[in-house]
Order: C-alpha cells, then structure tokens, then sequence
C-alpha cells in the first residue's frame, strides 16, 4: 500500500503546512477532522428537530410543509433546512477526508483495526439517513431517488412485493409510506450516535468536540452558505410522469447515474465489493508488529503515571500480583499497545542517573530499551566537537533527522518523542554531553500518537509528571515540531539554536558536570527522573 499512502501523505502534508501558516493548530480543520463530523452532526441533529417540527407526513403536505419553510418562513425554517442540508454534506465531506488521511498516514493497522472496521457501518447508515431524507421532501429529485433506490431494493429477495410498485402511479402511494420513512430517518440516527460510541471505545480521551474558534467559524460558514444559496426544492413530485432532468446533490448520490448503465445487480456487487475492500484493508497486508511494552514489577511502584499517558488505554492499573507493598501494578494488553514507548517516557523509574544493570524501568520497549539509548548517546557523544554540541531527539514519524548530516550533532529516532524521559535532557546536559538539546517529531497539533508533543512539552513545563528539573537551562532546550514538507525549516532552527548555544558561557556544562559528578560520588539519584 505504500505505494498509494506516500503521495497522499505528502499531500496531506502540504495542505496541512499551508493551513498552519492561516490558522493555529487547533484551528487548523485537517488536524481535527472526525471532531468536525461530530460537530456537523450536531447541526444536522439540532436543525432537523426545528425542521421536523413543521413537516407534515403526506403525499402532498410533505411537499408543502417543505416549502412552507424554505419561502414563507425563509428567515428562521429557510435557515434551518438549508443548515441541515449543508451540515449534512459536510459531514459526509469530514468523514471521507478522515478516511483517506487516516490510510494515508497509516493509522489504520495493526492494533488500529478496530476503530477502522466500526467506521464502515457509519458510512452506510450516514447514506441511509440521507437518502431518506431526501425522499421526505418529495420534490422531482426525491421522486427520481425513490424509483432508482426501489429498484436496487427490489433486486434483493427481501420483500414480499417490489417496492417500486409504489412509484409506479399517484393512486398507488398514501400517506403510510412517509410515515414509515420519517421513522426510518429518526432511527437511522439514533443508530448511528450509538455505533459511533462503539467507534469510539478503543480510543483514549477522543476528541469529539472541536476548539471554540474552529466550531464558531465553522458554524459562521454554514450560515452564510445558507442565506447565500439556501436550499430549494425542485418542483413538486408527479408519479405520472418521469423526472426529465434533475440536481444531484453528489456527496450522497455519487452513484446513481450509474444505475443508467450498470443492472442493479452489478451496482449491489460493486457496492459490496467495495464495502469489503474497505474491511479487510488493515489486513492488506498484514501488518508487521512490534513487540509491545512490558512491565517490570520489581521496578514498578503502581504510580499509574504509564497509564494516565497511554494514548490507547493498553495500560491499566490492576491489584499487585507480587508481594511488594504497593496496592497497584501496571498490565499491559497487548491487543491495544501499539509500542509508541510514551509509557516508558512517563515512568520515573526511566532514569539514566541509574547506573550499569541497575537501570530497569519499571516499563519499557524491548525493541528499544532505554539502557540502550543512554550507551548510544553517551557513544555519538563522546564524538562531538565545536563550541555548539547538539543532540537532536526526534521521532520515526516525523522528518528523517538521521539524514541531517549536520556537524557537531548526535541525532537519536524514538517511536515517539513522548517515549523520550526528561531525565535524558537533564543527563545530557548536566554531565555535560553536549551544550545543547532539541526535541523535534510531528507537526504541532499532528502528532502521530496524538499526545506525544503535547505531554512532551508539559513535562518540560513542569505542569505533567514525570517533569524537566529546574535546574536545566531552558535556553540549551529548543523544541521544534515541523512537517514532514518542512526539512528546510528544521536545518534552519537547528543553524539558530546552535548560534545561540555557541553565545553561552561555556563554564555553565562545566559547573553542571561538577554538581554531577559531586551528586554520583553521593549516591544521589533524581527524585523525578
């Protein structure tokens, strides 16, 4: 699949970068995609209340209590027809977007199956729902929809008698039938919210509702949109005579011109096939799995910090198995961890301070144990030369720092920038590896794992544990969080964050090497890692 998910990637990442530079990150639309489908279908939701209250169930009163709203009441009812229309297409529009950016990064394998596979029936029913409800207003395009729709049913041998009979002749459809329709319209929804809770179960703190700033010009849009080009019926139906020409709203009705060419039965396999593509993707081809996380419990003390930051909900906190006296031990599930390492980045026991076998986290990789990062680092450290000494720490899923090739720089990939402990920088600094560090990955408000840069910086801010002591010089820290478009802005910051380390005094890593090396002789190990 690579060979489809890299040019959408890169992409994604242009739009993305060129966004950024419009909007903050929390306003930036494709960084908060399924937050915008929810947010439509809370429009959708509010403005067909309004509209059903003022629709009438009938062979001709749907038609008119539809206009009723759109031309006598345009103000309020006109509004409120329009809003749902628009929100609904948006919806539709979020919820493809979502799909496609989603495979095109790659999140939607191995342990990410799940939520994958639960979206495919929210597609299917958002059509349903629409469809109906463009049956309901009962103009000539609800009369064309009706007849092509019955007769893709009728190719199925589910029902007693051919549904499109019932378009054949005004004489032949009553009242029942919209009766029947608004309840499938009010169902379809409630069905929906409910799949989309079961969507939602394997995903840690999801996000459903977007920024402020991002909702209200969202809604300002569709606002406009609707008092501009608001939503208009296309005369009314005439079962005596076939529609010659109608307006195709594309986002649900993409498929029916084809109907004018294929069989119904051919249009049913292509629907299924795709359906069934669609399903089996996570598996095409199957996914190569990392190890997933495991727990030392002589090192694990139940602080629950692994837990509270797991993206994924695959650590929890159960009653000790051990005799330790501590109440709680962290289990991993491995069906759920996807080995991003943020867990051991949380731990306090992830310390490099700990010397020789001694340093054993209470959680860790075993792809990529953080014993074995701490002897890399002091490795391409002992390297380095120049007045500006730079460790760069960055992540798999952002820019290639192995290719940066800059001088007097020691770069080190983790799963995740979050994976990554604060002790580290405090090591690196005070033992005087190096003058300087950054910390680089994602894109702000992109983060592959979703938290990474944002745990991340709140543990340099000491505002999340496991925190970045005082005592670290803030000016020989510099986090840079760029696209993977955006290479040239990365050599770019790391030219200026060298220039400014090269301007420190240089006895400030001397000094903090001596503190160090005095705290060593003591047996002192950091407290907070």
């Amino acid at each position: 699949m690579t060979f489809l998910q890299r040019p959408l990637r890169i992409l994604f990442a242009w739009i993305e970068a060129a966004l950024d530079r419009i909007f903050p990150p929390a306003w930036n639309p494709f960084y908060h995609l399924g937050a915008l489908g929810f947010f439509y279908l809370w429009v959708v939701t509010v403005s067909g209340i309004y509209v059903y209250i003022f629709f009438d169930t009938g062979t001709t009163e749907a038609y008119d209590s539809v206009q009723y709203m759109t031309v006598d009441q345009w103000y309020l009812g006109g509004v409120m027809r329009s809003l749902h229309r628009y929100a609904s297409d948006g919806m539709v529009l979020m919820m493809g977007v979502h799909m496609l950016r989603e495979f095109a990064l790659d999140r939607y394998r191995g342990k990410r199956w799940f939520t994958w596979v639960t979206g495919l029936p929210i597609l299917w029913l958002v059509f349903i729902a629409g469809i109906t409800g463009y049956w309901l207003v009962w103009d000539k395009l609800a009369q064309y929809v009706a007849q092509v729709s019955a007769e893709w049913l009728d190719w199925l041998p589910i029902f007693g008698t051919p549904v499109v009979r019932n378009f054949l002749a005004p004489v032949l459809l009553d009242d029942r039938f919209f009766t029947l329709l608004t309840f499938i319209h009010i169902a379809v929804p409630l069905t929906l919210v409910f799949i989309l809770w079961i969507h939602l179960q394997r995903v840690s703190r999801p996000e459903v509702n977007p920024a402020r700033g991002l909702a209200i010009g969202t809604l300002l849009m569709l606002l406009v949109l609707s008092l501009v080009k608001p939503a208009e019926s296309q005369g009314a139906a005439d079962l005596a005579r076939v529609p010659a020409e109608v307006g195709l709203d594309w986002f649900y009705f993409f498929a029916y011109p084809i109907a004018d060419i294929w069989s119904s039965g051919a249009l049913w396999l292509f629907l299924m096939a795709l359906s069934l593509i669609v399903f089996v993707l996570p598996w095409m081809p199957p996914m190569r799995r990392a190890a997933v996380a495991t727990v030392d419990l002589a090192n694990c003390n139940g602080c629950t910090r692994c837990a509270e930051d797991c993206p994924y909900s695959a650590v929890t906190m159960q009653p000790r198995s051990d005799d330790r006296p501590f109440e709680r031990e962290a289990v991993v599930d491995p069906r759920l961890c996807v080995s991003c390492g943020i867990c051991a980045g949380a731990c306090p026991t992830s310390t490099p301070f700990r010397r020789g076998d001694t340093m054993a986290p209470g959680i860790d990789l075993p792809d990529t144990p953080l014993i074995e990062l701490r002897d890399r680092i002091e490795a391409a450290t002992a390297a380095l030369e120049g007045p500006a000494r730079i460790v760069v720490f960055g992540c798999d899923r952002g820019i290639k720092i192995g290719r940066l090739g800059r001088p007097g720089a020691a770069t080190f990939s983790l799963p995740c920038i979050a994976a990554l402990p604060p002790s580290f920088i405090d090591y690196v600094i005070s033992r005087d590896l190096a003058d300087g560090v950054v910390l680089t990955g994602c894109a702000e408000g992109n983060c592959y794992h979703r938290f990474g840069i944002d745990w991340t910086r709140d543990r340099i801010a000491q505002q999340r544990d496991p925190y970045l002591r005082a005592r670290v010089p803030r000016e020989r820290l510099r986090m840079i969080w760029v696209g993977l478009t955006e290479p040239m802005a990365l050599e770019r910051a790391l030219s200026d964050f060298a220039a400014e380390v090269a301007a420190l005094p240089p006895e400030l890593g001397r000094t903090l090497r001596r503190g160090a090396e005095r705290r060593q002789a003591t047996a002192e190990v950091p407290e907070h890692g």
